[in-house]
């Protein structure tokens, strides 16, 4: 029976690590405080953080990996 105890607990306690980042991450507006409406603001909707650049080296990486992939296949290729 003393098994089947630890089992529950060890259950419950992962259980509520995992859930605990989604409860924390819960918006906290308060009665006061009404959310602000898409749009409504002057900041774009998902904030104003600049993205061109990193875009393009993530393109640039995911390139040179598909390059580089496809060399090692051609490469296996040959020598078999």
């Amino acid at each position: 029976m003393c098994n089947m105890k630890k089992k529950i607990v060890s259950t419950l306690l992962i259980a509520s690590l995992l859930l605990f980042p989604l409860i924390s991450m819960a918006d906290a507006t308060g009665p006061g405080n009404p959310p602000e409406l898409p749009g409504g603001g002057d900041e774009p909707i998902g904030g104003g953080a600049p993205i061109g650049g990193g875009s393009l080296i993530l393109m640039g990486m995911a390139a040179a990996y598909g390059v580089r992939k496809l060399y090692l296949i051609k490469k296996e290729h040959l020598e078999e």
